[in-house]
């Protein structure tokens, strides 16, 4: 029979071979740590990101002066070239400091989508009006087989599908200004952005100099030559230096180049809603990740459909094609729109690292040719058979 002072089933009871200890005597723990009470303001870390971006935007200011200033004084350079190679240069000689990185990479980022919005006020109602149907078709298929077939021949190259979609969004459209605005809504990485501003900006720079010496061989009167530059060439200062140098190709070079900037808000589309599909390989994530979270780790937000820089892009298209923005209102938007874009460009230059160039050579700079050849082959045709 079980004593009466025998523990309960399933109590404790204590092994008299083992010495006891005085819990009073034991040390005591440390206390936990306590959460932090107190998280900065938010308006306190904009701030500090807002002062982070300034030494950076300074040296981006004075490259961009040199680059327009280059421009003037030297016959034949491209503020747009020069602003690309001078950033370049920035990060190939170590000049590009860490404490500038916030500052370079907003100009890259955020002076493009500006530069966009801008643009939109040089691409009314007027411009698809003088461009016709046959110019709008030429436009339309030029893109199309452009922007569809750079992006298999990548797959075929085996080049990394962002790094693919971003060299046939810059061959298709609107160069540099098309690959920045079209990198974060596919979660592109800013080494494959710039690789590709890198190709377009090889490209449209030998486009100077190669389209109008293929003008009479190719049979085409000014006119037309003006249109093929302008369904052709990727920037759209490369487009108005290389017509200028055909008297009489200007005016249809602009007006076939405007056409395609107006492609570039549904393209932004169509790629965000890849994106939102989950069909972009940059955003692809383990099978235990989150739905936002990339392969990296970084959680994203899913891009929108339409970004709100592509929005106002279409609110000032059709304000300028109503007409109610006064005509000094339009010229000086141009000037701006071009100097932000040569100051975006000096920010996308600086990502144009030697290690980046050395990625560029192969078969990304082999895609990069072929998309060229692309767009300019089927742009010539096009121009031929609408006569």
């Amino acid at each position: 029979m079980p004593s009466m002072t025998s523990s309960p089933p399933g109590r404790y009871r204590p092994d008299p071979s083992r010495p006891t200890v005085d819990p009073m005597l034991l040390p005591l723990a440390p206390p936990a740590a306590r959460p932090a009470t107190t998280t900065p303001r938010p308006s306190r870390s904009r701030l500090a990101r807002l002062r982070g971006t300034v030494p950076g935007l300074a040296v981006v200011a004075g490259v961009a002066a040199a680059a327009l200033l280059a421009a003037r004084a030297v016959p034949g350079v491209q503020a747009s070239t020069a602003a690309v190679a001078l950033g370049a240069g920035l990060a190939a000689t170590g000049l590009h400091r860490p404490v500038l990185h916030a500052g370079t990479r907003w100009a890259g980022h955020g002076l493009v989508r500006l530069a966009v919005v801008l643009l939109g006020l040089q691409t009314g109602a007027g411009t698809l009006a003088v461009l016709g149907v046959g110019g709008a078709v030429v436009v339309l298929v030029t893109v199309t087989t452009t922007f569809v077939g750079t992006r298999l021949v990548g797959r075929l190259l085996r080049v990394p599908a962002p790094q693919a979609l971003l060299v046939a969004t810059g061959f298709s459209i609107c160069g540099a200004s098309a690959v920045a605005g079209v990198r974060d809504v596919a979660g592109a990485h800013d080494e494959d952005a710039a690789v590709a501003v890198a190709l377009v900006t090889l490209c449209g720079t030998i486009a100077i100099v190669a389209l109008p010496l293929l003008r009479e061989p190719l049979g085409l009167d000014p006119a037309a030559f003006g249109a093929w530059v302008g369904a052709s060439v990727q920037d759209v200062g490369q487009v108005v230096a290389t017509a200028h140098r055909v008297e009489g190709a200007d005016r249809a070079a602009v007006v076939v180049k405007l056409a395609r900037v107006v492609l570039l808000a549904p393209l932004v589309a169509l790629v965000a809603l890849e994106g939102r599909r989950g069909r972009h390989p940059a955003a692809a994530a383990p099978a235990d990740a989150p739905a936002d979270a990339p392969a990296d780790g970084h959680v994203r937000r899913r891009p929108p459909l339409v970004p709100a820089f592509v929005v106002a892009f279409l609110v000032t298209a059709a304000l300028s094609g109503a007409g109610v923005v006064p005509v000094p209102v339009l010229a000086a938007a141009a000037d701006a729109q071009g100097v932000v874009v040569v100051a975006a460009l000096v920010g996308l230059g600086t990502g144009i690292t030697p290690a980046v160039l050395r990625r560029a050579v192969g078969r990304p700079l082999l895609l990069g040719l072929t998309a060229w050849v692309l767009v300019a082959g089927t742009a010539w045709a096009g121009v031929r058979l609408v006569g």
